[in-house]
């Protein structure tokens, strides 16, 4: 695949939740040739367009480009993936259609492990991954709340970064995402679990809860410490060191979130999958495998699991 990547890209995004919604927005209002594949809500977003809401603006899009397939957008340079890896099954059918020889992939997904699905489709020089720190929900379709705008880091799949996924990280910070380009991918992802493990795991088992609920327990807050420190031992196993001051900052980045419900607990209570795998159980696996133990990450894991299945179940008559 070439490294060249062209100035005025034709852009394909995939899913229409939050993040979809979010960062196709601030690239079709930066002028980008952007075409969001939408089969669920669809017929709203053609009818209202896009409505972003941030701490300092408001974006208003009346007319976006949404299609039912990915066969009727057709080839792209860069193919975006906002769906949650539970769905990744699906990309067998929605990816080829969408796919040049020189088209990029870039996935927004959760967790470890993402990239390896969507390599075997693509290939693997073609997978670039991003890892999101923003806060973000999704109110009606095509309507995101915008707490934290935040950041986000991309990387090729088992690459250094490279003239094309610099070119991409240029892209999005024309279109106002602050997004740096990094030589080491799986470093980062285990950057990002250092909040999703915390503070996704604990909003489910917790029974419900926003972040700054889990903020203001003393017991929750020293629990998802003490998690974000299992990570970070075991990141340090294979190589990639993170500091303490990330993990303060972490706390600090989520106080200004507010009463923030993180995407797993809105997964959860909505009754969609919830990508335990990815955001938990691999990391588990990872740690445990280098001989790491991780009891309050396994613990959580478990819980989670459990919680996911008493969901399922009929409620008992009183």
């Amino acid at each position: 695949m070439s490294t060249s990547f062209p100035d005025k890209p034709r852009i394909a995004i995939i899913g229409t939740g939050a993040l979809g919604c979010y960062y196709g927005a601030r690239l079709v209002k930066a002028g980008e040739d952007v075409h969001f594949l939408g089969r669920s809500g669809r017929a709203a977003l053609t009818a209202r367009g896009l409505k972003i809401k941030t701490p300092t603006e408001r974006i208003n899009l009346r007319k976006i480009q949404v299609y039912g397939s990915s066969a009727e957008i057709g080839p792209c340079d860069l193919v975006i993936l906002a769906t949650k890896a539970t769905a990744n099954e699906a990309l067998k059918t929605i990816l080829p259609p969408l796919l040049g020889p020189e088209t990029a992939v870039l996935t927004l997904q959760n967790g470890l492990g993402v990239e390896e699905p969507v390599a075997e489709i693509a290939g693997p020089g073609h997978v670039i991954g991003a890892i999101c720190y923003i806060g973000c929900m999704r109110t009606a379709p095509g309507v995101v709340d915008c707490s934290f705008p935040g950041l986000m880091t991309i990387g090729k799949f088992g690459k250094p970064a490279g003239e094309r996924t610099n070119a991409i990280a240029a892209l999005w910070r024309r279109a106002g995402v602050k997004c740096t380009a990094q030589d080491n991918l799986e470093a980062q992802r285990w950057h990002k679990l250092v909040w999703n493990v915390p503070f996704n795991g604990l909003a489910i088992v917790a029974g419900g809860v926003t972040t700054d609920v889990l903020l203001a327990d003393e017991g929750m807050k020293l629990l998802a410490r003490r998690l974000m420190e299992e990570i970070v031992e075991a990141a340090a196993k294979f190589g990639h060191e993170i500091p303490r001051s990330f993990v303060d900052l972490q706390f600090e980045r989520t106080a200004k979130m507010g009463d923030y419900r993180p995407s797993s607990l809105i997964d959860f209570e909505e009754g969609r999958d919830v990508e335990i795998e990815e955001i938990w159980g691999e990391p588990v696996r990872r740690a445990k495998s280098v001989g790491v133990a991780v009891p309050r990450m396994e613990m959580l894991y478990w819980l989670i699991k459990q919680r996911i299945a008493a969901r399922k179940l009929p409620k008992k008559r009183r």
